[in-house]
């Protein structure tokens, strides 16, 4: 060893401090993840965003065609509303992934 080292054999084992240093930081790191939410039992962040993302497009595309056939066979307008409505729902739901896209990450 030399005279101004740390006093630890550079060739030896772990010390069992360090490696229990680190099992402690993991679990402090992994219990404050799932107190913030940042980590759900197993389910991927990205995984997450891309269901509400096809959720709101497919919620606007859907929403907008139905509610634009049921004034078409009330008002018997057949496909204008229709086709307005689901245009409208279109642009919804770009505005909405547009705007889930913008949101700032945790």
């Amino acid at each position: 060893m030399a005279e101004n080292g740390p006093g630890q054999d550079p060739y030896g084992s772990e010390d069992s401090r360090l490696t229990s240093l680190e099992q402690r930081l993991k679990q402090a790191n992994h219990a404050e993840a799932v107190r913030t939410g940042r980590a759900k039992a197993g389910v991927d962040r990205n995984y997450s965003l891309g269901n509400r993302v096809l959720a709101t497009l497919l919620g606007s595309l859907v929403g907008g065609a139905l509610i634009g056939w049921l004034l078409d066979r009330w008002f018997g307008t057949s496909p204008w509303l229709l086709l307005t409505l689901l245009a409208l729902g279109v642009g919804a739901g770009f505005r909405n992934i547009i705007k889930i896209a913008g949101e700032r990450p945790e």
